[in-house]
């Protein structure tokens, strides 16, 4: 009763545990905005926030809603809502083992996580690839074909043309039709996100935005009934993503989720998503989350681009090229120590600049927040091109610049902004396409990725850029795994 009235009076987010030495044995949890967790085991149960904790112990969990609060006893619990109703929940099963919440041979969450991704990118596109239609299915999205083939009717129709007579728009099944999707999320799945704005839109032809989930839930954006939203989280309980996400559902829009965490807030509350299957990640650096949300968006794009004009031969190829993706990551994870002794060469700048262009200058800004976070030195992420428009007065022999640049179709632009940085003493790290010699000649370093289709580089060209990060900030002595000042979810403003 205490605990129920004094929250009554508490504003703001909280996920708590109240004991009292009066009554030894019995715990009271509460949540509003963090993720809370009930454990259920045999002559046991458990509080956490996060299912990690006790997946060990039970794989049989309750996870919390908003204004929940659950009373423990080692063999009972009681959930109700804090004006003491009855509260309704679920039992779910922890889909993943007690292994996977280890670290095993690994010296820390963050390398066994990168070392995970041929696993964690085949689980994302697993069972997804449908090859006598050369799409994907994702069924978890809700939407019948004919919603999803009207994302784009407005854009076919002759409707708004100067000179042309609009005519009258035709109806899908269960709602009316989709002109726009807007993708949101918050520092690494922002950046997942803006990948898949480009795969989207040069897939399937339609247009699409990244908004910031902080800065969506904020701005007065006009955004047209028919706009279709989602919201990107590994956790599912990131607090600014999740507003965004009730936002757009207060405004009427139908918002899908892309999670890993099943039973998370998004998971429960969105209007339908897709899981990522990545199991946990504990490391407070996303790496494997990264590329799995990426993937996820590829078979969102290949299946939009289907539906329209995307041809059954390019699809197909985008099948076997996604099929091959967890091949190809094991052989840029074969470079691992290599790619350490490249990192101690640099190991006392006191910044660096990471550049690419098109589908890899989200990958550029991703290695820049990896290597700021976790080895606390100054990292900048920038489009390629936008090199003369400010971000060279930064470059000198001190600060290294590593260039996103495999074979494709701004290949020959990026050889001339290297040549600039080159030209100023600035010392170079390039990731470029497996064969491509050329570089060796004006770089300092160069590391190696597999060919691979434009729209699905930054898949692999990430992985470098993540190890790059964390034998850097390993060998200068940081806590990769615990970053000062971070937590793994954000669950509170």
């Amino acid at each position: 009763s205490a605990v129920r009235e004094a929250l009554k009076q508490v504003s703001g987010t909280y996920g708590i545990a109240v004991m009292h030495s009066d009554v030894p044995g019995f715990i009271v949890g509460a949540r509003l905005g963090s993720p809370l967790v009930v454990g259920l085991g045999k002559g046991e149960n458990f509080l956490a926030s996060d299912v990690s904790a006790i997946v060990s112990h039970t794989t049989n969990a309750i996870y919390l809603q908003d204004r929940d609060l659950v009373y423990l006893t080692a063999d009972e619990f009681t959930v109700e809502n804090v004006d003491g109703a009855e509260s309704a929940y679920e039992v779910s099963q922890v889909d993943f083992t007690p292994e996977q919440a280890e670290m095993g041979k690994y010296p820390h969450f963050m390398l066994k996580e990168i070392f995970e991704q041929p696993t964690s990118i085949q689980n994302a596109f697993r069972g997804r690839l449908v090859d006598d239609q050369a799409s994907a299915l994702l069924g978890g999205l809700g939407l019948t074909p004919r919603q999803l083939r009207d994302v784009e009717r407005d854009l076919l129709s002759p409707a708004g043309r100067v000179g042309v007579e609009p005519r009258e728009r035709e109806t899908a099944v269960d709602g009316g039709d989709v002109e726009r999707i807007v993708l949101c999320g918050c520092g690494t799945a922002s950046h997942a996100a803006m990948v898949g704005e480009y795969m989207i839109e040069h897939l399937a032809r339609i247009p699409t935005e990244v908004e910031i989930a902080s800065e969506f839930r904020y701005r007065n954006s006009p955004l047209d009934k028919n706009t279709l939203v989602f919201v990107i989280s590994q956790s599912g309980e990131t607090i600014d993503t999740l507003a965004a996400m009730r936002e757009g559902q207060r405004k009427g829009h139908r918002v899908l989720g892309i999670v890993n965490s099943v039973g998370s807030t998004i998971a429960r509350e969105s209007d339908g998503g897709s899981y990522l299957h990545s199991g946990p990640e504990i490391g407070v650096a996303a790496t494997k989350s990264f590329t799995s949300q990426v993937t996820v968006l590829a078979l969102l794009a290949l299946l939009l681009g289907r539906m329209r004009h995307l041809s059954v031969d390019y699809g197909q190829r985008l099948l076997r090229e996604i099929r091959e993706l967890p091949a190809k990551v094991e052989k840029i994870l074969e470079q691992s120590d290599a790619i350490r002794e490249i990192a101690l060469k640099y190991i006392d700048a006191p910044g660096m600049l990471f550049l690419g262009r098109q589908f890899n200058y989200p990958t550029a800004l991703e290695g820049a927040l990896k290597m700021k976070e976790i080895s606390y030195i100054f990292a900048s992420g920038h489009a390629a091109a936008e090199l003369k428009h400010g971000v060279i007065a930064l470059v000198s022999p001190e600060v290294p610049s590593v260039f996103i640049m495999p074979r494709d179709s701004v290949y020959e632009k990026n050889v001339s902004t290297l040549e600039e940085v080159k030209a100023r003493k600035g010392p170079v790290i390039a990731i470029t396409t497996e064969g491509n010699t050329d570089l060796e000649r004006i770089a300092d370093d160069v590391i190696y990725i597999p060919e691979v289709t434009e729209c699905l580089n930054p898949i692999l060209s990430v992985i470098p850029l993540q190890l790059l990060s964390y034998h850097f900030s390993v060998a200068r002595g940081c806590d990769v795994d615990k970053p000062r000042n971070l937590a793994k979810s954000v669950t509170v403003e």
